[in-house]
């Protein structure tokens, strides 16, 4: 008899429900991950299914990690003895690239192959832009910019066109020249990955889906092989996943998907909602067996209270939209109903004033260290729609000056660490030419702040050498400089080989050689030194740069500095990320409200609250979806933008679990009103009547009197409430 220890009614179902279709929309904190892990254990424990007939789809690479550990954890427990390792459990990439890999020899790649990243691939096709800018037309469909940006719209477009199954056939024959030419685009970018046996993410399902689709011998195999499979996160599909899955099912239709549809974020990378909430009707009638998991183990009863009246909010003065049928009609039941004297949603802000909202912020934090109710730090996490706006920099910086250490790994702050910067300085210097063409002004492919960046890397290296311990690191640069100056023939190393010898001296060495279990913000340095690592080593792949040769030493070393460098620095790098653990301890989390999806912390800051639902619509692309993708437009055009909005913040507020506060900077714009509707329905303690004169600031303190759920009180700092 099959042990479902704690799971309620709603688990019992989704564990036990073996064969055959079964939607599971669970909704945050209701226990989706323990459900999938205990579904597996039920397979295998209760219904004899082998580990290696599972197929396991994760959204992420940690998720996968998660599910194999605590799956292989179970089975300990239950004493039973199964290989794990033989599951396909991983990512939709992961899993297509092991699919390939099996079968590598009835694909178009061959042996030692190349797989791109997204830097990749768009570095890869502004080496090549040339073939695209000479496609006829081409000038209707990329931007009249320069050839990064162009790169950028190229791998934008053949991304989606490819993951819709597009073929560049159609498109070229089209009487539209734009749409025209965006075929030959699409056919020029595939001719440039088979000529140079290259792959991207997206090309990875793609050559999965023609694998499977051309060799029917494979897929047969591979269905029976897998007889159940499970898909994670399953609002966040597009289209080739769902063929993918579909054709792998086969006949016998043993297909679990599991998802929340309030929670789809990825409408700008491909995916669709269209996937979940279309997927019972894949089936005969009463087929499927539709599963939803609403108790939420996670938040407080006001929390969950208050976004599900954020999504049950869709009318105010400023919108107007109906869900209708392009959403589950759920509500989340918090499972412990305790209601706390003190709020779980709250406000905190400042008043046209930076400083007085960074006080405030401040404030709040050390009153909940001072209470006891903080013991980490990590139990605080800042949700932004971007770590890279200059105020959430502003923010940051204003905390770490007041040794609260935040961990940003997405602010694109790589190119600002002192490790960085020294290290890069110190290349410059053992190639003087370079350096005496950038004081000289030569080089007009770098724009103002990038000369200043790298004249501020110089100096911080100087200073660092002209130190008496540092004697034998300079001795060591100059002589490598007088090389490099008067080199006739090659040299043994690359740019990788001077950077390793680099690390030999200190502070790298030191940098290196810390301890991997300290803190994230002392293991920073050595993650960033070895990324940069990776940096030059690519650049070295990109360009067939194996050694230094007097003839090209030069170009060679302009084309790092001014194109590769130049252009990462300007697109942002992101820091190392632990997926073991995602809230280092000491520290304050910023992160993307995408990024913190799957998360959760005890107390959690929303911020972003001046933002508007803004339509993402590209003209040409709604054509061709029109007329040569597979299915028609599901969600209406004019909505997508509230959809997606009001989805965004659902995921962000249901990420708390005891304290919830929304924050911003207030001004005439901020918070937008979006949110201000909401506030509008609180009510000052000196007014009988909410008026739209009433602030939404730090300072008052009153009630929410109608409205379901609120943003409970406004808050000074000085009397906030600890109810952690």
């Amino acid at each position: 008899m099959f042990d479902f220890g704690n799971s309620n009614n709603g688990q019992k179902e989704a564990i036990s429900s073996a064969n055959g279709p079964v939607l599971i929309t669970a909704g945050p904190g209701t226990g989706k991950t323990y459900t999938l892990v205990q579904r597996a254990i039920y397979l295998i424990e209760e219904c004899g299914v082998q580990p290696e007939h599972l197929f396991i789809a994760t959204f992420t690479e940690k998720a996968a990690k998660e599910l194999i550990t605590r799956i292989t954890n179970e089975l300990a427990r239950c004493n039973i003895t199964a290989n794990v390792n033989e599951m396909y459990v991983g990512t939709f990439h992961s899993l297509c690239l092991r699919i390939l890999k099996e079968n590598l020899e009835y694909t178009r790649l061959k042996k030692n192959y190349h797989l791109l990243d997204a830097f990749d691939q768009k570095y890869t096709v502004f080496q090549n832009i040339y073939q695209f800018r000479n496609i006829p037309n081409v000038d209707a469909v990329l931007p009249d910019s320069g050839a990064w940006k162009q790169s950028e719209a190229i791998c934008g477009y053949v991304n989606n066109l490819s993951e819709e199954l597009v073929s560049p056939d159609d498109l070229e024959r089209d009487v539209d020249p734009a749409i025209s030419a965006m075929g030959t685009i699409l056919r020029t970018y595939q001719k440039l990955l088979n000529d140079n046996n290259l792959m991207d993410f997206s090309s990875i399902q793609v050559e999965t889906y023609r694998l499977l689709t051309e060799h029917s011998e494979i897929l047969e195999e591979l269905q029976r092989k897998i007889t159940h499979l499970m898909v994670d996160e399953y609002q966040d599909t597009n289209y080739i996943q769902e063929q993918l899955v579909f054709l792998l099912a086969g006949k016998k239709k043993n297909i679990c998907v599991v998802g929340d549809d309030d929670q789809g974020l990825y409408r700008f990378r491909g995916a669709t909602i269209r996937n979940i909430l279309e997927f019972p009707q894949k089936f005969n009638a009463g087929e499927c067996k539709v599963v939803p998991l609403v108790v939420n183990y996670r938040s407080n009863t006001d929390i969950v209270d208050f976004y599900n009246t954020w999504m049950a909010t869709t009318e105010g003065a400023k919108f107007k939209f109906q869900w209708g049928e392009f959403r589950y009609n759920k509500k989340i039941v918090a499972h412990t109903q305790v209601k706390l004297s003190s709020p779980a949603v709250v406000k905190l802000s400042g008043v046209d004033d930076e400083d007085e909202w960074h006080e405030n912020i401040l404030k709040f934090i050390h009153r909940l260290k001072d209470s006891g109710k903080l013991t980490d730090y990590n139990q605080i996490a800042f949700l932004f729609s971007s770590v890279k706006h200059p105020k959430v920099k502003a923010l940051a910086d204003f905390l770490e000056k007041n040794q609260i250490n935040v961990y940003s790994p997405r602010s694109d702050m790589f190119f600002e660490r002192y490790e960085v910067r020294l290290t890069l300085g110190c290349l410059m210097l053992m190639f003087p030419r370079y350096v005496q063409g950038l004081e000289n002004g030569d080089y007009s492919t770098l724009r103002p702040e990038h000369i200043t960046y790298y004249r501020q890397c110089i100096m911080l290296a100087n200073e660092h050498l002209l130190k008496p311990e540092n004697k034998s690191l300079l001795r060591w640069i100059r002589q490598t400089g007088r090389i490099h100056v008067g080199l006739q023939g090659t040299t043994d190393y690359a740019y990788s080989g001077l950077l390793y010898q680099l690390f030999e001296y200190q502070p790298f060495q030191g940098m290196l050689d810390t301890d991997l279990n300290v803190g994230v913000v002392d293991i920073r340095p050595s993650r960033n030194l070895a990324k940069l690592s990776q940096i030059i080593g690519k650049f070295e792949y990109l360009h067939r740069v194996d050694t230094l040769n007097g003839k090209y030493i030069n170009i060679n070393t302009e084309k790092f500095f001014n194109l590769y460098i130049r252009l990462l620095y300007d697109g942002g790098i992101t820091e190392y990320e632990d997926d073991s653990e995602y809230a280092p301890s000491g520290c304050v989390s910023f992160l993307t409200i995408h990024q913190s999806k799957g998360m959760e912390f005890p107390i959690v800051v929303v911020d972003s609250l001046s933002n508007v639902p803004r339509t993402r619509n590209n003209d040409l692309m709604l054509q061709i979806e029109a007329r040569y993708f597979k299915r028609p437009a599901f969600e209406p055009y004019d909505q997508t933008k509230y959809f997606d909005f009001w989805r965004l913040y659902y995921t962000a507020f249901s990420r708390a679990q005891d304290l919830l506060i929304l924050t911003c900077d207030e001004d005439k714009r901020t918070p937008s009103n979006y949110f201000r509707e909401l506030s509008e329905h609180f009510q000052h303690p000196r007014r009988k009547n909410p008026t739209r004169s009433t602030r939404w600031n730090g300072r008052d303190s009153g009630r929410c009197q109608s409205i379901q759920c609120c943003f409970g009180r406004y808050y000074h700092p000085d009397n906030f409430p600890c109810t952690v």
